[in-house]
């Protein structure tokens, strides 16, 4: 039963916290046979079908900080996505055009029989930052706009926001500003560009001390822990990408109860993984393209997230 998982270059996986990586281990565990291509690789012609230039790979064993020799490649060849058991869209952001444009390749290629997971159109449809807006009853004081009024007039009645692009990952380009404004004008120019750009504008939560936890849904079914990403030193982000410390915690009551909420209805439209950000009481993202967690969480508790995932995509290609 082959998988193809349309990924980023495996060169540069981070085996001992890499989430795909845990996915494809998992997988091979179970005898399922492993593709990999990068998005770039994906073709469509008419009078054909969308095919990917995949390379066919097996896992060597070695993983670890530092591992390169981890697994083992064919030469790459053309595949047929609609005959493969599963197709697996796992790219990191930036939510670019090209991003977008694969989306539309692998929909077409759903339209010819393939399984995709994340399905394309949801992923079109829950762009990472955007997605809370639909869910206002869960999440804090919040503003999109371009207009560095706007966000003047948000400072003015909140005090202390942070502000990000629509388009980052892994707290790239997140700033504070405190009661005193301090460079409030400066950041916006440089994440609006004169009123070009969309930025996100959101009330500081002083509860990202105890951390910005990312509460994994499988199938709309929250996993028991969350990981906390807890900043350290001077930072105000949690993000493991700028050093921010991962502890894995039972869900508490408002995890849960956020969970449960968001869970099937995200389920219902095709989003098999899904990552929600948490700060305090607070949804503060939707992370749909490629959510990560699973290795820490598995190595602190002992639950293995991968197989209740494995689990859950042999479900759905039964049913």
């Amino acid at each position: 039963m082959p998988l193809l998982f349309v990924a980023d270059p495996l060169e540069g996986f981070k085996t001992h916290k890499d989430t795909s990586f845990a996915m494809m281990r998992e997988a091979a565990r179970r005898g399922h046979a492993l593709l990999a291509c990068e998005a770039r690789y994906l073709h469509w012609q008419r009078g054909g079908r969308v095919t990917a230039r995949a390379r066919a790979i097996t896992l060597t064993g070695r993983a670890g900080a530092g591992v390169t020799d981890w697994f083992q490649a064919a030469p790459a060849a053309p595949v047929e996505l609609a005959t493969l058991d599963a197709v697996l869209m796992r790219s990191d952001p930036p939510f670019d055009s090209e991003y977008f444009y694969a989306t539309h390749l692998l929909e077409q290629a759903e339209r010819e029989g393939a399984r995709v997971f994340n399905r394309p159109r949801a992923l079109r449809d829950h762009p990472e930052k955007l997605a809370i807006l639909e869910f206002p009853q869960w999440i804090g004081p919040t503003l999109v706009t371009r207009s560095a009024d706007d966000i003047r007039a948000f400072h003015a009645e909140h005090r202390d926001i942070i502000l990000k692009p629509l388009d980052g990952m892994g707290g790239m380009g997140i700033f504070r500003v405190g009661p005193d404004g301090l460079n409030l004008g400066s950041i916006t120019e440089t994440l609006n560009r004169d009123g070009a750009q969309t930025v996100m504008v959101q009330r500081y939560l002083p509860e990202i001390v105890q951390g910005d936890k990312r509460i994994l849904l499988i199938a709309g079914r929250p996993v028991p822990f969350a990981l906390a990403r807890i900043p350290q030193g001077s930072e105000i982000r949690g993000n493991m990408a700028v050093g921010g410390k991962g502890v894995a915690q039972p869900l508490s009551v408002r995890d849960r109860e956020i969970a449960e909420h968001l869970g099937p209805v995200l389920a219902a439209r095709g989003l098999l993984l899904v990552g929600l950000d948490v700060i305090g009481d607070c949804v503060t993202e939707i992370n749909v393209t490629s959510p990560t967690g699973f290795q820490e969480i598995t190595q602190q508790t002992g639950h293995d997230v991968a197989r209740d995932w494995m689990d859950a995509l042999a479900a759905a290609l039964a049913g």
